[in-house]
């Protein structure tokens, strides 16, 4: 099982301590040798702020790599990015039905904004699920596994409403299906060992629960 990622207070150090490096490999690469027959030297030191009342210290680039955290995605990473591209691809099934049938100005304007921003988050879940060789379809889950996904009944329904009935059943769905996809965030930030989908999770947290107070307020 992967390491489990440092705390968020010591994060910002390790942020640092992994530039300092990175920033130290490539001075250590274009410097020339002091002449043809010496030894290259293997890299300048790198000092690592300490944590709040904590000293610097002087780290070989060595030292300073075993400093940063195993953020090797979990299974937990893996489940989240396949639900999640379901999860989204629902939302703009659903944002899809409301050129034609919805009513209300507010409405169709704020469909149009979950499906611009839907769309971009499930091609990046899946570069990620392709870069870390986790690309296959995703396999055994329904849509009633998914807290917040629409039923095939309330799907049927919400594609014969027309006017104020279908911006209402539109507005209760969605917010159903928003707060679905905070609480899958949510697990993930507590299960997963990857910063790039905890990025991710914070992204859908932030976003979702203020179209959530959005949508309550139409």
């Amino acid at each position: 099982m992967p390491v489990r990622r440092a705390s968020r207070t010591f994060r910002p150090v390790l942020a640092v301590l992994a530039l300092t490096l990175a920033l130290g490999a490539c001075d250590s690469d274009s410097s020339p040798d002091a002449d043809a027959g010496s030894v290259k030297a293997t890299g300048p030191s790198v000092i690592a702020p300490g944590l709040p009342g904590e000293a610097a210290r002087t780290l070989t680039p060595e030292e300073a790599k075993a400093q940063l955290p195993d953020d090797s995605p979990n299974s937990a990473d893996i489940s989240y990015a396949r639900r999640m591209i379901e999860h989204h691809a629902q939302a703009i099934e659903i944002t899809e039905l409301v050129p034609k049938r919805a009513e209300s100005t507010p409405v169709k304007l704020l469909a149009e904004r979950i499906a611009a921003a839907q769309g971009p988050e499930i091609a990046a879940m899946q570069g990620w699920l392709e870069d870390n060789g986790s690309d296959d379809k995703p396999t055994g889950h329904t849509h009633e596994a998914m807290p917040g996904m629409a039923t095939e009944a309330q799907l049927a329904t919400l594609r014969t409403a027309e006017g104020k009935a279908f911006d209402k059943l539109f507005l209760t769905l969605m917010i159903t299906h928003h707060e679905g996809a905070v609480a899958m965030a949510t697990e993930v930030k507590g299960q997963g060992n990857n910063v790039r989908i905890e990025e991710m999770a914070d992204d859908v947290i932030a976003q979702q629960t203020a179209e959530i107070n959005r949508m309550r307020g139409m």
